[in-house]
C-alpha cells in the first residue's frame, strides 16, 4: 500500500493521471488501475471522476494531508541519512539568470561563517519541493499548493536585446527553455522570424552578443551585458512576479530559514542590479 499512497500523492499533487505519469515514469492506464485499486482497498472514494480531472473528495484531501505527512517525514530521513557531518546544505533551484547572479554574487547574501552551505541547482522547470528534491525554489508565481509557503522578492521584466538596433532575426528558444514564458512568446509573437535556437540560455546570449539575432532577457540580465543594447520597451506580457518558495514545514528549520531571510534581502533590494 505504501507505493500506493505515493502513487497517489502525485496523481493529487497533479490533478490529472496524464501530468502524473510524465512525473514518475508511468502511464495513465497504470495509474488509472492503481488508483481504482487503492479507492477499492480503503473503501473511501478518493477521486471526482469526471471532466474535472481527477480532483479530490473530501477523503482524498484528508488522505492527501496524511500522505503529505508521511513524505515530508520520509524525506527528512533521507536528508538526515544523506547529510554529510558538518553544516546544513540547503539545495536552491532557480532559471538560468537568476541562478547566474546568485552564484557570482555569492558573497553578498553569504560567507562561511554561516550555518548553512548554498548548494545551486539551475533548472528551467520547477523541482519538487514536496519530495525535497530540493528546499527552496525560486519561482515566477506565487505557490498555489496547500503545502507550499511563499515570500514576493520583486517583479522581473523582460526586453529583446541586439548588438545593433537592425538586427532583424531572433533567437529561439530549444528544449526545456522552449517552455519558459520568454521562449513562448518569443516562439507566438516573431515565430517566423527566428533564426536559431538554443537549448542552454547562456548559448542564446553568446549568439546574440555576435549580432546573429535578437534574444528576450530579463532587464538585471540585458541592461548589464557587454555587447547587447535593449531593442524596445519592456514586454508587458513577461512581467513576472518572483517568489522564493518552499515546503511550509521546512521553512522552520533554522538553516532553511537563514537562507531564506538571505535570499530575500539579496533579491527584494537593488544589491542584484548592482550585482549584475
Amino acid at each position: 500500500m505504501w507505493d500506493d499512497l505515493a502513487l497517489f500523492s502525485e496523481v493529487a499533487r497533479q490533478g490529472s493521471l496524464t501530468a502524473a505519469a510524465e512525473r514518475l515514469g508511468s502511464s495513465p492506464a497504470t495509474l488509472s488501475r492503481r488508483m481504482k485499486a487503492l479507492e477499492a482497498s480503503l473503501g473511501r472514494p478518493l477521486f471526482l471522476h469526471g471532466r474535472q480531472g481527477y480532483a479530490l473528495t473530501s477523503e482524498g484531501r484528508e488522505l492527501l494531508r496524511r500522505t503529505e505527512r508521511m513524505e515530508a517525514a520520509a524525506a527528512d530521513i533521507t536528508e538526515w541519512r544523506d547529510r554529510p557531518r558538518g553544516k546544513r546544505r540547503v539545495r536552491i533551484s532557480a532559471g538560468t539568470w537568476t541562478a547566474m547572479i546568485l552564484s557570482r554574487h555569492l558573497t553578498a547574501f553569504w560567507d562561511a561563517s554561516c550555518d548553512w552551505v548554498p548548494e545551486f541547482l539551475q533548472c528551467e522547470l520547477d523541482m519538487d519541493i514536496a519530495r525535497r528534491e530540493i528546499d527552496i525554489g525560486i519561482r515566477n508565481r506565487r505557490p498555489d499548493q496547500p503545502w507550499l509557503a511563499g515570500r514576493k522578492t520583486a517583479s522581473v521584466h523582460f526586453a529583446a536585446y541586439g548588438k545593433t538596433p537592425d538586427v532583424a532575426g531572433w533567437i529561439g528558444a530549444a528544449g526545456d527553455r522552449a517552455n519558459t514564458p520568454s521562449g513562448r512568446w518569443t516562439e507566438a509573437h516573431h515565430g517566423d522570424d527566428i533564426v536559431t535556437r538554443a537549448n542552454e540560455a547562456q548559448l542564446g546570449m553568446a549568439m546574440a552578443q555576435a549580432g546573429v539575432g535578437r534574444m528576450v532577457l530579463p532587464t538585471f540580465i540585458g541592461d548589464h551585458t557587454a555587447g547587447l543594447i535593449r531593442l524596445g520597451a519592456p514586454i508587458e506580457d513577461l512581467t513576472s512576479e518572483e517568489w522564493l518558495v518552499c515546503h511550509h514545514e521546512g521553512r522552520h528549520d533554522p538553516a532553511i530559514r537563514q537562507a531564506l531571510t538571505a535570499l530575500a534581502q539579496f533579491l527584494s533590494s537593488d544589491g542584484r542590479t548592482k550585482a549584475a
